[in-house]
């Protein structure tokens, strides 16, 4: 069958900009969940600047337990809270809420790994300074870290790109939506291949950005 591009080009630029807002809403929220899990996680582990074995111990659990929840499935179990939270379960805004909960736990993680690569030597010599632990994780460790973190929530970034067009295949709207619902059930071969193609292109430019901002932070 001839597609009618002047049809389909419309609905997928509305798709993608579905695309970018599900991905920078999802992403903004949960890195305002994510970082201040990763800080408290790494801050309270033993033999560091808050060390809380309680606090540690089920913030960590937590995060294990929804990260290890597959995108698709979580979507489905959510959908009580999505209603509560939006009104409906399905569209883009309705898709934000699964979003952010996959995401919040990933960047928690991401945070963690990125604090972790600080020189414990650096951390010593702010306390023998008298530096208190809040001055030295908004002063040295988060600053230290910043490269890497930007790096991180690069890869986090992208992982909401794929999930976001996983989420079409349960009505999330976006390009995954535009992909399985054309390129799919209607066998639109163009239009799955024009998808996949603005997906490629919009991971490579977040990569590429990501990449020269970390290199841009490294060298300051």
């Amino acid at each position: 069958m001839q597609v009618n591009w002047e049809l389909f080009w419309p609905r997928i630029i509305e798709a993608t900009w579905d695309t970018v807002a599900m991905v920078s809403f999802s992403l903004l929220f949960a890195t305002l969940i994510g970082l201040p899990l990763g800080i408290i996680v790494v801050v309270t582990r033993k033999g560091h600047l808050l060390e809380h074995k309680a606090v540690f111990s089920v913030l960590s659990s937590i995060i294990n337990v929804f990260r290890s929840i597959p995108f698709i499935i979580l979507m489905v179990a959510i959908i009580p809270f999505t209603r509560l939270v939006v009104g409906t379960s399905i569209g883009t805004a309705a898709a934000v809420v699964p979003l952010v909960v996959f995401a919040a736990p990933y960047i928690a993680r991401l945070v963690e790994s990125s604090l972790l690569e600080v020189e414990p030597g650096v951390i010593e010599a702010a306390e023998s300074m008298g530096a208190g632990p809040w001055q030295i994780i908004f002063g040295i460790l988060i600053p230290e870290a910043l490269s890497t973190l930007v790096l991180n929530i690069t890869i986090a970034t992208i992982g909401l790109v794929g999930a976001s067009a996983m989420a079409g295949a349960v009505g999330g709207g976006g390009l995954g939506d535009l992909a399985i619902a054309y390129g799919y059930q209607r066998f639109e071969t163009s239009v799955m291949i024009v998808t996949v193609i603005i997906l490629v292109v919009m991971v490579q430019g977040l990569q590429t950005a990501g990449n020269t901002l970390s290199k841009i932070i490294r060298r300051r």
